[in-house]
């Protein structure tokens, strides 16, 4: 895992390999191993490296495929490389053991639809010097981001918004539609992001330059796979998600480094923790925090797991002063504003400092597996849809009574969508996970009219999708919160400390066969 920058169709008197130089040091903890710059004419690459697969200094970037036909600047891992490369190697000659040479070689054997035969977190740009085409190519569930913006000296991306600002060509404007929905929901919805001007680019989505043309193609769909159920046997289902679990966290195990993995207690990272000790050779090293206030503390299961597969625990004991003290470290390594971050910041801090340089996470098991409250009480609201063709005076004097018998946060939101003009399923997730509501925020910029809600917008069209109710709630919530909140997170706290997190729940495999 590293980070990634540069420019494409460079106009400006300043010197490219300056501004690509400025924008690589502002990411410098992403990649602390090497730095790598790459021009030619009116464009170029950036690279920062964290060496986890081939360490030596053969798979530095910006790299060239053995006719230096290709160019590419990677931030990320293709998990399934070792199986590629054994493919490729009858028509390629490899140089190095990087996963980064097997794009290369998939790219020259299937060109760009070569990221359809990839496992793994990727976001890279390529050059393809005699077409004289580029991609910006971002993986399938959004495990690694990829900004850019657009200005009058050119176009220019980045691994984090940070580097782009080093650029000095793009402004420090806040976006106010992003600010709304950073109030709704602690963060912001890409492709916006909280900067006017910069976007994200999207999931499954590349870019692709040729001549002065720009044009987005989505390459994969999460909505494409919710169909209805297929008629299996309860054994056999429970047979494919383990081995397709098991093959997930067995390539994730992949690295030439020291690895470990985070051990909440919890259901999602015992599974992994779990897999792991039947794959590794020797006691895998796990990381928890616990908390000395008893509220907050899940130490008890987490020493539970780590017993009951042999680790080599380490335990992060907390108090409130603590975590307070780390805030501020955590604000200032954030690059994209968050509400959630620093517990994988504290986490990310002592695992590396432990020697570890990439650890597994139970991230995402949760979106697939129903794990969270919403998934319940959506699942309630859907046998109760008589609520959505209730007249709204009706809904009205029932949301007023409800707020008066029972005031809390729950109960403010049931009436902010009994309230609502027209309701149906998807306006009332889109409010079960609002921070605040529309009515706090207007108060707040003082009658301000609102955008529209973001995560109402990804919703749209689920229901008339023929599949399992759950499911259409997991891609809800793998677009809206895993997406925005969880992954952007794990990737920027966990890079502040030049930490890789590899998240096997979010393998598109598995994705694909539980929806």
């Amino acid at each position: 895992m590293c980070g990634i920058t540069g420019i494409i169709h460079w106009q400006s008197e300043i010197n490219i390999s300056d501004v690509i130089s400025n924008m690589n040091d502002a990411i410098a903890h992403r990649g602390p191993d090497n730095a790598g710059i790459y021009t030619e004419r009116s464009l170029g690459f950036g690279h920062r490296r964290l060496s986890i697969i081939d360490t030596s200094e053969a798979g530095n970037q910006p790299f060239f495929s053995t006719d230096r036909d290709l160019v590419i600047a990677f931030n990320g891992e293709i998990y399934n490389y070792i199986e590629l490369k054994a493919e490729l190697s009858k028509d390629y000659t490899f140089r190095t053991e990087t996963d980064t040479e097997v794009i290369l070689a998939a790219y020259k054997k299937w060109g760009i639809t070569c990221v359809q035969h990839f496992i793994g977190m990727f976001a890279f740009v390529l050059h393809d010097v005699k077409k004289e085409e580029i991609f910006l190519v971002r993986d399938r569930l959004g495990v690694k981001p990829l900004y850019y913006a657009e200005t009058e000296s050119g176009f220019l991306f980045a691994s984090e918004i940070r580097a782009l600002l080093a650029s000095g060509m793009v402004k420090r404007k806040l976006d106010t539609s992003a600010l709304i929905d950073y109030l709704r929901y602690q963060t912001v919805h890409a492709p916006s992001t909280i900067v006017d001007g910069v976007k994200m680019l999207l999931p499954g989505h590349y870019m692709h330059f040729k001549g002065k043309d720009r044009i987005v193609h989505q390459y994969w769909d999460i909505k494409s796979f919710l169909k209805n159920a297929v008629v299996d046997t309860k054994e056999n289902i429970e047979k494919n998600i383990y081995s397709l679990l098991y093959s997930a966290v067995e390539m994730r195990m992949r690295a030439d480094v020291p690895f470990g993995a985070f051990l909440s207690g919890g259901i999602d990272s015992s599974i992994v923790v779990g897999l792991m000790s039947r794959i590794a050779s020797q006691p895998v090293k796990t990381f928890s925090i616990t908390f000395h206030e008893a509220e907050f503390d899940e130490g008890h299961y987490s020493k539970l797991i780590a017993q009951r597969f042999s680790t080599d625990h380490t335990e992060i004991k907390l108090s409130a002063n603590d975590f307070m003290k780390v805030v501020p470290e955590a604000l200032a390594a954030m690059d994209h504003p968050s509400g959630d971050g620093p517990n994988t910041y504290m986490v990310s801090k002592v695992t590396r400092g432990a020697g570890v340089k990439m650890a597994l996470s139970g991230l995402g098991g949760d979106e697939l597996f129903a794990g969270y409250d919403v998934f319940k009480r959506m699942s309630t609201l859907h046998q109760k849809k008589w609520i959505t063709k209730t007249p709204k005076g009706l809904r009205s004097i029932g949301a007023n009574l409800l707020v008066k018998v029972k005031p809390s946060i729950a109960a403010r939101k049931i009436a902010a969508f009994l309230k609502d003009e027209e309701i149906d399923l998807w306006s009332a997730y889109a409010i079960t996970r609002q921070v605040w509501m529309d009515s706090e925020i207007m108060q707040l910029l003082n009658g301000q009219q609102l955008e529209k809600n973001a995560v109402r917008l990804q919703t749209k069209g689920l229901d008339e999708l023929d599949a399992p109710f759950l499911s259409k709630v997991s891609v809800a919530e793998i677009q809206s919160y895993m997406q925005n909140v969880l992954l952007r997170d794990a990737d920027q706290m966990s890079m502040a400390h030049a930490l890789e997190i590899r998240e096997p729940f979010v393998d598109h495999r598995l994705t694909e066969y539980i929806l």
